[in-house]
């Protein structure tokens, strides 16, 4: 079907639109990758190899500032590496594109040094989709859309849309509480002001803050 004066399909204008909406994410579609932070008990316990006192460490060691910190608390629980490598394809913390150490995209299951080579020679990223195209220099598409999963890119706090920030609702910072907070102050003039503002929501956690530190910058601070 032809949209009528225009020459161009109407699925074509569909697959335009919709590319626009992936552009504006950060944080790919999970397909049942959980983050160990902002996820149920049910869904923790989903993950191969889990138990109930291991959901109860990950628990009360949040907020898991990294992958390897993951990695730690689970090899200190007598995880063997294999067991650990396994339970990261339902269970991750996410690797930011542009300042995770070469330790941390190693953890994602099926990276290598080549696919972290291709990784790193694509930075800096500000979208998706030239992360996917430097992947794919040493990756098949589909290895390049499952590891895709385990990564983003931060979003910068003056001038994130709003289809950026709710591209991270899954792990918990593109809630509907967050995107009316992280609106509510801009914009920011130092990453501390975001820190004091945002802070004043988590008193009883301030670790919290930290964590969603990881997904934000202010562009030339």
């Amino acid at each position: 079907m032809r949209v009528p004066g225009t020459g161009i399909s109407f699925v074509a204008i569909v697959a335009l639109v919709g590319g626009a909406r992936v552009a504006q994410a950060q944080l790919a579609p999970q397909d049942g990758l959980v983050e160990p932070n902002f996820t149920t008990d049910s869904a923790l316990m989903a993950v191969p190899g889990m138990t109930a006192a291991l959901v109860e460490t990950l628990k009360s060691a949040r907020p898991i500032l990294s992958i390897r910190a993951l990695d730690s608390i689970l090899a200190s629980a007598s995880i063997a590496k294999p067991q650990r490598t396994q339970m990261y394809d339902r269970m991750f913390v996410h690797v930011d594109l542009n300042r995770g150490a070469d330790a941390e995209f190693l953890l994602i299951p099926g990276v290598d040094n080549p696919k972290l080579a291709a990784i790193k020679a694509g930075r800096p990223y500000k979208t998706l989709a030239q992360f996917e195209t430097a992947l794919a220099k040493a990756a098949k598409p589909t290895e390049v859309t499952r590891i895709e999963r385990y990564v983003f890119i931060p979003m910068e706090l003056n001038t994130f849309t709003q289809e950026t920030i709710e591209s991270f609702a899954p792990i918990g910072v593109g809630t509907r509480r967050w995107i009316r907070e992280f609106n509510e102050y801009r914009p920011y003039a130092s990453m501390e002001q975001w820190e004091r503002e945002i802070g004043k929501y988590l008193r009883a956690n301030p670790n919290e803050v930290k964590r969603l530190e990881r997904y934000v910058f202010i562009e030339g601070k």
